[in-house]
């Protein structure tokens, strides 16, 4: 064996493996050592191990086609060479930035150099030797000829199979990758999912393919573009209704994403158990206003959708997440920014999940979020996490420390995440509450799982009255997108009194419903009946804050006004009015009356001709939000009183430290709920009993550790 290893390294095939071996080598040693690639399972670890083969053979394989000996050898060394340069510099950008380099920001030299010159000496680490050890062998090698140069001639044939060879591998790698992650390439969750699943070679043609598409559409867009925009928000604006305009002007703004939460889960009852207990209080308190008739308006980016829809009251894309395509690089007129600039807010995200899932770490910036607390400021241990990242219970309860730092007033995101598929909790979790016993386990977990989250949002509740944040807050609790699937929904029917043989389109519209619930002490509430959507949330939010909403570009309206447009398109074109229902399949329309969900098998000419309108505008409204986010447009116009966002100034490391050096500058001027408590902390006043807290009921956490990156603020103390 020794003998043919001998004797394959003095042929032009050796090399390129050899190179191929030591790329390979050292990029799995990164992904375990330096990335926090978060394999699960272990599919997820094989591919890890095996997606570097392919796409460093496929490069080094090019060379082979070359006849002159020396320029394959020569040409494979500076390959070699580019990509252990291309993966340090992942490592280095990495370390600050907890994301992989993207092709705009090779591109963008002087960016490069920010992110990687000035603190690249600071980010190296002394086991980083190990990334160049290779090179030194391969000093060796050819120094002592063992390494030989092989100046035989080589067949395009021979190339040819090499290359064919890491196709294969390719196309397998690809092929698993979609086993595991389903539309990996068109959902496009983050950049970590693209280099866990695929490799850094493949998320870099990956990223540079999809920036040319976006450049190239970007590029033909103008000033001009934004005329039918500006017409559309001037025709559809809703003026806010005077008995709630700026009636919670000055309060903090909280916001509870209830993750894959559903409208028919309040006020239902399993085994004569409410499943959501607190949430039902809430939504029929006086002093909540209760949205009936809501629904998602999610495309294929889900979560992300909602959030885009929730801060910009723009739609998501119709294929693939708005974030991950084009968030990273768009101009926003987000919630964020336009608080902080009308009204002095500090805005922050809570969320247990790694920061670039969906590229949160890089979107939040531009939309003007000053913090962004991901999962490296919460306690990682065996049971404190799901899939999808830190339980609710210790989310709500560890964000605390962080929470009574912000200067107030403050506009803060809480993203729950353990009432997402697959649902799982163990039973320490669910203690007491039965689950449905239908056959489908997807269903009987997502009934404990909402339970579940519904006990971490009472907590949370029960919180802020103790701490006094209560009396001064408007809390704002949606459901971001459906949870069961389609396929559930034949076991869910019997649960809400269904026959899943009856079940229709119809229904399975009906139920995309979600909560949408603004509470505040002594806010006129009630349930209201009128329609929207998702779309809509933001404008509602803004006028009750007392912001004029008419100067930003929104596709949705306010909720409250009597202008409000209460038809609700869906990504797929079909879409809601409060009379009917319409399905559109390939631009055929089936229609059902709402009052008895029948479907109108010959409705009249007029109610046809009525709906197509509607279908019209509401198609309309789609495709203007389409081109706003596909060229960029809102980089053509600036709202009166408005600056766009400079991301640069905002950094999301060792933010606790920025927070406390805020308020230790302020002095007796802080306002942040830390200050005003006599400079004590609220951290004593959260209960849970949550499973890994049951013996700490007065949670005082160490804060995480982090690199030792400048703790300098980067925006304005409040």
């Amino acid at each position: 064996m020794i003998t043919n290893l001998k004797h394959l390294l003095k042929r032009r095939t050796g090399w390129i493996l050899l190179l191929v071996a030591f790329i390979w080598i050292k990029t799995v040693i990164a992904y375990y050592w330096d990335f926090n690639m978060g394999a699960m399972d272990p599919m997820q670890h094989l591919l890890l191990i095996i997606n570097p083969l392919a796409s460093t053979l496929l490069l080094l394989s090019l060379t082979l086609y070359f006849k002159k000996p020396k320029a394959t050898y020569l040409i494979a060394f500076v390959i070699y060479l580019l990509e252990t340069i291309l993966l340090y510099s992942n490592i280095l950008y990495y370390r600050e930035f907890n994301d992989f380099i993207s092709f705009n920001t090779i591109v963008s030299v002087g960016k490069v150099s920010k992110g990687l010159g000035s603190s690249a000496i600071a980010m190296a680490q002394i086991h980083d030797v190990i990334y160049f050890v290779d090179l030194i062998i391969l000093i060796i090698l050819l120094g002592t000829k063992k390494i030989g140069f092989d100046s035989r001639p080589y067949s395009r044939l021979q190339a040819f199979t090499i290359t064919s060879l890491a196709l294969a591998g390719l196309s397998l790698n690809l092929f698993l990758a979609e086993l595991s992650r389903p539309q990996l390439l068109l959902r496009t969750f983050d950049r970590t999912y693209i280099v866990k699943y695929l490799g850094l070679n493949s998320f870099l043609a990956y990223d540079g393919l999809k920036t040319a598409q976006s450049n190239s559409l970007r590029s033909t867009a103008q000033g001009t573009s934004m005329d039918p925009v500006l017409q559309f928000v001037h025709q559809h604006y809703a003026a806010a209704n005077p008995q709630y305009a700026g009636v919670a002007r000055g309060k903090n703004v909280i916001i509870i994403h209830l993750e894959s939460f559903q409208q028919f889960l309040i006020d239902s009852k399993v085994k004569n158990q409410e499943v959501t207990p607190f949430l039902n209080s809430l939504y029929h308190d006086n002093n909540t206003l209760s949205f009936a008739n809501f629904f998602h308006e999610v495309g294929q980016g889900k979560t992300s959708d909602a959030e885009t829809m929730l801060e910009t009251s723009l739609f998501g894309l119709p294929e693939g997440s708005f974030f991950t395509s084009l968030g990273t690089n768009n101009t926003f007129q987000a919630a964020p920014a336009i608080l902080d600039q009308q009204q002095h807010y500090t805005s922050a995200v809570f969320h247990g999940n790694i920061g670039s899932f969906w590229s949160r770490d890089t979107v939040y910036k531009n939309m003007g979020y000053h913090y962004f607390f991901d999962q490296k400021y919460y306690q990682q241990t065996a049971d404190s996490n799901t899939y999808w990242g830190s339980k609710d219970k210790l989310l709500f309860s560890e964000s605390i420390k962080y929470l009574e730092q912000l200067q107030q007033p403050f506009y803060a995101k809480f993203l729950t995440v353990t009432n997402h598929n697959p649902y799982e909790l163990s039973d320490v979790d669910t203690d007491g509450f039965e689950k449905p016993d239908t056959n489908n386990t997807m269903v009987n977990n997502y009934f404990a799982t909402a339970h579940y989250l519904d006990e971490a949002v009472h907590e949370f509740f029960d919180y802020l009255k103790s701490s006094g944040l209560y009396n001064n807050s408007i809390v704002v609790l949606y459901g971001d997108h459906f949870g069961l699937n389609e396929g559930d929904e034949s076991a869910l029917a019997p649960l809400l009194n269904r026959d899943p043989n009856t079940w229709t389109e119809f229904d399975h519209l009906q139920l995309q419903r979600v909560p949408f619930m603004i509470h505040m002490p002594g806010l006129k509430g009630g349930i209201q009946k009128q329609y929207g959507g998702e779309i809509d949330s933001l404008p509602t939010l803004l006028h009750l804050l007392g912001v004029n909403t008419k100067p930003y570009i929104f596709m949705g309206s306010d909720l409250l006004s009597p202008q409000h447009d209460q038809n609700v398109i869906f990504r797929n074109r079909s879409f809601i009015t409060p009379k009917y229902t319409v399905v559109n399949n390939n631009d055929k329309m089936t229609i059902y009356q709402n009052s008895n969900g029948e479907k109108l098998f010959q409705p009249d000419e007029l109610l046809r001709q009525k709906l197509q309108k509607i279908s019209h505008n509401k198609n309309h409204e789609l495709e203007l939000s389409d081109t706003i986010n596909k060229t960029n447009l809102l980089r053509f116009y600036t709202p009166q009183g408005f600056t766009p966002v400079d991301p640069k100034k905002y950094n999301y490391q060792n933010q606790y430290q920025q927070l406390l050096k805020i308020r230790n500058n302020l002095g007796e001027h802080s306002t942040s709920l830390f200050s005003h408590n006599g400079n004590k902390s609220t951290t004593g006043l959260y209960k849970t009993d949550a499973p890994e807290l049951q013996n700490n009921n007065a949670p005082i956490y160490e804060i995480p550790q982090q690199n030792n990156f400048s703790s300098k603020p980067r925006h304005k103390a409040q």
